[in-house]
């Protein structure tokens, strides 16, 4: 038996025991966002009966405060797209499923409610415009190129650190204009942001509110220097030289870094890993891309789908409403899960199976809708679809070689390691 046909027997197995336990446990107990069913990668059954039996849940049985799960296409579109009913204030909870700890509520344009939230999201805006991302294209292929030509064959290594994470990171250092040399701070720095407690990721609280100050007190330093100088085209000086952000308190300025630093680091990052594992899941449509090296333009939309890099966002009711035949109280939180959204039968034809090729690849949650869509969600794309065309250039395949180390989180759902080979 080969490493993937033992995987896939695994992968069976485990996906048979998680079934069982989410069909055999009742509905009252069910905590759909324990960060254990993303790590195992076992949150699909769950969510698969929430749809079909009760698709708006009240979760009462968690260790956290009780919380409305919004589990199909057209529900979670409805929360997303009404503001004036669910909002996103980071002083009401914010956008996760757990409030932040005492200290790290920081405000960012992604929880704010308008007309604020507009202000401050359109004076990062002009990064993603067409014309700039033509620019930026021609870095991200010069860079893809290095990185992948400086990969080892015929020998196993982690694909996460080698290529996902460091090309990220790359671009994140671009788009703030921060020091290279020490960009992998910016990686550290968004893993602790979203860390939970059992994550491994820091020991203490005290650990992560020490690395959060210093990851403050660096970019306090970049800040001041970008309002003392001309303006510049990267984030922090676009924020620095218009009126609607320069005045930002430092709670507000950590917040917006955080959001840029965590939304261009761990959804890119993962999605890209993703990519590599669903091919490897899945090898006639791995073969059906190399065939046709085209495709590239629809399977990226469609592994943004199927790997969803956000699982959920959270909003919090403004006033009592009705969704889904339940009544949703003034102050309760409402989670959106963008991961099963995803995997609506009604919506996506066939949603649990990989299509690289699929008619309508963009009908999908993963950068949400309304006012808080992904402002760089045409950037993601675009990173995945060089690194693909320039992956296919240079390698017949990448090989996945073991089980990937998943994240503790049922907020980003992402990758640790992904053990891989390219055979040369």
């Amino acid at each position: 038996m080969n490493v993937q046909t033992s995987l896939r027997a695994d992968r069976t197995e485990l996906m048979r025991l998680a079934r069982e336990e989410a069909y055999s446990t009742p509905l009252k107990d069910f905590h759909p966002g324990a960060p254990r069913l993303f790590q195992n990668d076992t949150w699909q059954p769950w969510f698969e009966r929430l749809r079909k039996e009760e698709p708006v849940h009240y979760c009462t049985n968690a260790p956290i405060e009780p919380y409305w799960s919004v589990t199909k296409y057209n529900d979670i579109m409805h929360v997303d797209t009404n503001q004036g009913i669910f909002s996103s204030d980071a002083r009401l909870g914010g956008i996760g499923i757990r409030d932040l700890p005492e200290g790290f509520d920081w405000p960012s344009f992604i929880a704010m409610d308008q007309p604020k939230h507009s202000a401050q999201r359109k004076t990062v805006s002009p990064m993603f415009t067409p014309t700039h991302l033509d620019e930026l294209a021609k870095l991200i292929r010069e860079r893809s190129a290095r990185v992948l030509d400086s990969l080892p064959r015929n020998e196993t290594f982690n694909f996460v650190d080698r290529v996902s994470i460091e090309l990220t990171t790359q671009m994140l250092a671009t788009l703030f204009d921060f020091p290279w040399e020490e960009r992998r701070k910016l990686t550290r720095w968004s893993d602790v942001s979203t860390a939970l407690p059992k994550s491994g990721i820091v020991e203490s609280p005290e650990q992560r509110r020490q690395e959060m100050d210093e990851c403050r007190a660096y970019f306090a330093n970049l800040w001041n220097e970008r309002i003392k100088a001309p303006p510049q085209n990267d984030l922090l000086s676009m924020m620095a030289h218009s009126d609607a952000t320069r005045h930002m308190d430092p709670d507000n300025l950590m917040g917006n870094i955080i959001l840029l630093i965590v939304g261009g680091n761990d959804t890119t990052r993962n999605t890209m890993t993703g990519s590599v594992l669903a091919l490897n899941e899945n090898p006639e449509q791995y073969k059906k891309l190399r065939e046709n090296p085209e495709l590239i333009d629809s399977m990226v939309p469609e592994v943004i789908r199927w790997q969803t890099p956000l699982a959920h966002m959270r909003r919090t009711a403004l006033e009592d409403t009705e969704l889904g035949g339940k009544t949703i109280r003034k102050g309760d939180r409402v989670v959106m899960w963008y991961v099963s959204g995803n995997r609506d039968e009604e919506m996506i034809d066939r949603p649990n199976e990989f299509i690289i090729d699929r008619p309508r690849p963009r009908t999908h949650l993963s950068f949400g809708f309304g006012i808080h869509r992904c402002v760089g969600m045409r950037l993601a794309e675009l990173q995945l679809k060089i690194v693909w065309e320039e992956m296919l250039k240079r390698f017949d395949r990448i090989e996945v070689v073991g089980e990937p180390r998943r994240i503790y989180s049922s907020f980003i759902k992402g990758y640790e390691t992904l053990p891989v080979r390219i055979p040369g």
